[in-house]
């Protein structure tokens, strides 16, 4: 091996320097990308350069390109068989002074790169992770490639591929560490502040109602505003909780687990087990529609915790061809006169933003039942 230029040394540090510091600042890795072309075809003197990376079938595909003229060869799939892909499995560096006519890369020259003649290929990557091949192309009847250069290609191509390595690992640390401390401020939100809301409101709303302590009406209404307001609190930190803990749309599949999550809350809070029957496949119920269920079984739950005095409670969520049921029931003492109209007035207004209706039936004698139906579209 011939000792490298000094000048073509210094720049391929310079390059190498530039991507690892972009790949591990956590740049876009497009951009990353199209810093290694870029440098590849300028160290290599190249009019084109391309990095591919490997599919499972063995197959290549473009993913950046720098100096192309025409049509873009981003998102180009080479064949298994084609010169690139045997580089990326084999980890073999390959050069042709025509890739039309040396009958190691002929065969598989796609169209769009038909119009160049001298052609290098490295692997990208590391021995242990292979991620594809760096290719570069000159326009036909160009000057081939040396020796020098293919080298300097693949030692370019081995850094750039090992930093990216070393830059996903990273970031794979970093995204564990994000949802362990996204999953223990959700815990926290959850199994200490609703808790607190909650006793809090139970508490204001009982000194409310206690017939020895008669309140001012305008002192009875900033009471039954402070419960409300705590209703909110805690909504508003459930939702945070879920955010946390599923900063995506949550699958409909885990509808039923969130439901029984409400319930055993409610346990908590009422002393005892509520019943909880489940029917039919919930598999299918979008995001919205079940986000929408969630929010209307935890109105019915809190309102009974503040309010109903209850001993039973029933909770059935039955899902019915194209309809979705949810049924709160309780043995407690109806609504009470007087009570804020706030967590009934949310109830029917979720069912009608979700195409559905509540209908809520109490009574000092019965207690409550709350029907909350919705279409599964």
């Amino acid at each position: 091996m011939l000792p490298m230029d000094p000048t073509l040394a210094a720049r391929t540090l310079t390059a190498s320097t530039e991507i690892a510091t972009a790949a591990l600042s956590g740049q876009d890795p497009d951009t990353v990308l199209h810093l290694v072309v870029r440098a590849a075809a300028e160290l290599a003197e190249a009019d084109l350069g391309l990095v591919m990376t490997g599919s499972d079938d063995g197959s290549l595909t473009v993913e950046a390109a720098h100096g192309a003229r025409g049509t873009d060869p981003v998102g180009l799939v080479l064949s298994p068989r084609s010169s690139a892909a045997r580089v990326a499995r084999g980890g073999v560096p390959i050069v042709a002074d025509d890739v039309t006519t040396d009958p190691r890369t002929s065969p598989y020259v796609p169209r769009e790169l038909s119009t160049y003649g001298p052609f290098a290929a490295a692997p990208f990557g590391t021995r242990e992770s292979r991620l594809g091949a760096l290719t570069v192309y000159r326009r036909r009847g160009a000057k081939p490639f040396t020796n020098g250069t293919v080298e300097v290609l693949t030692a370019f191509a081995a850094q750039a591929g090992l930093v990216l390595v070393l830059a996903e690992g990273r970031n794979a640390r970093e995204r564990v560490g994000l949802y362990e401390e996204r999953e223990r401020i959700a815990r926290d939100l959850h199994d200490v502040i609703i808790q607190r809301l909650y006793a809090a409101g139970m508490q204001l709303d009982l000194l409310s109602r206690r017939p020895t302590r008669k309140l001012a009406k305008p002192d009875a209404t900033r009471l039954a505003d402070a419960v409300d307001q705590l209703d909110a609190a805690i909504a508003d930190v459930r939702a945070v909780v879920r955010a946390l803990r599923n900063p995506d749309p949550e699958p409909a599949a885990d509808l039923a687990d969130s439901v029984r999550a409400e319930v055993a809350t409610a346990r908590e809070l009422l002393g005892f087990d509520p019943t909880f029957e489940l029917t039919g496949d919930l598999s299918d119920v979008p995001p919205h529609i079940a986000d929408h269920t969630r929010a209307a079984l935890r109105e019915s739950l809190s309102n009974i915790v503040r309010h109903a005095g209850a001993l039973r409670v029933a909770v059935h969520l039955r899902r019915h061809g194209p309809t979705l049921r949810l049924t709160v029931a309780d043995d407690g003492c109806g609504i009470p006169q007087g009570v804020t109209q706030r967590g009934l007035k949310n109830l029917h207004e979720r069912a009608d933003q979700a195409g559905g209706h509540c209908t809520v039936r109490s009574s000092p004698r019965s207690g409550t039942t709350v029907t909350w139906e919705v279409p599964i579209t």
